[in-house]
Parts: C-alpha cells; structure tokens; sequence
C-alpha cells in the first residue's frame, strides 16, 4: 500500500518539544554567562564547583535533547516509536488500537502480544493537536487492517 506523505508524517510533541529546546539553549549557554559574569565581578569558583557545574550542563543537556527527540515515524510497513530512553519498530500487524484516555498523558498502542507501549509524541499537554494526530495513527492502523487476509 503506497499511503500518501500526508499520513506518513513524523509524530512529534509540540509543547514538550518546544520547552526542551529551549531549557537545552539555557542549559547550555547558562554556565559560560556565568563564568563571565563571575570573571568580571572578580569572584573565583574551585575548580570541583567548575567541573560540577558542568557535568550537570551535560547531564541537563542530554535530557533536553533526548526529550526534543521524542517522535513516532510511521511508514508502509510499520511504525518507528521514539520514546524518552528507547526506540522499538513495530509491524502494522502488532499494533491492535490506539488509546488516548482524558487521563492518559501521551497515547498508548495495544500489542497483539498483550502488552502496550507508550507513544510521547503524541501528549495530552499538545491538546487538539494531539486528539488530531491520535485520529491520525488509528487512520492509518485502520488501514493497515484492511490489508490483512481474512
């Protein structure tokens, strides 16, 4: 099944997106702004407070980016789910339905192993936006359906 471009779109989070690109833009000018602002002010930091701080710009950075990064890329054989820590490929076959409960914080996919994965880039915080992309995921599981044999 050739699906249109318009489907087969990347899923991504916009709210959670958007805060973390900017938290990654802070946390990684914030610590040389401060070296300067400490250097003209005369005011001397040890070396272990230096290293400290970053080492938490690094560690702060990777979650910014790894949040950023959130995304779910469907195509004519399946769906690549991008999560917060892991990535997992699935077969149209495996996805059974889509969730997205008013208490839910991100959509769910129900296996056909019985078990579910979670999909954060398509969050509740997103709104109507996100109610329109979980239309579109159960579109296109819906469509992946009715090529299935009997």
């Amino acid at each position: 099944m050739n699906l249109s471009a318009e489907l087969l779109r990347p899923f991504r989070p916009r709210a959670a997106r958007w805060v973390a690109s900017v938290l990654l833009v802070l946390t990684v000018l914030g610590p040389p702004v401060l070296f300067m602002v400490m250097a003209a002010n005369d005011l001397d930091m040890s070396g272990a407070d230096v290293i400290g701080m970053l080492a938490t710009a690094v560690v702060l950075a990777w979650l910014c980016f790894r949040q950023a990064a959130v995304r779910a890329v469907p195509d004519d054989d399946g769906l690549t789910v991008r999560n917060f820590i892991k990535v997992r490929r699935l077969e149209w076959e495996q996805v059974v339905e889509v969730r997205f409960g008013a208490n839910s914080a991100w959509a769910q996919l129900d296996l056909s192993d019985g078990t579910t994965l979670p999909v954060m880039a398509i969050q509740s915080a997103d709104g109507g936006y996100a109610r329109r992309e979980v239309g579109r995921l159960a579109a296109l599981v819906q469509l992946h359906e009715s090529d299935q044999p009997g």
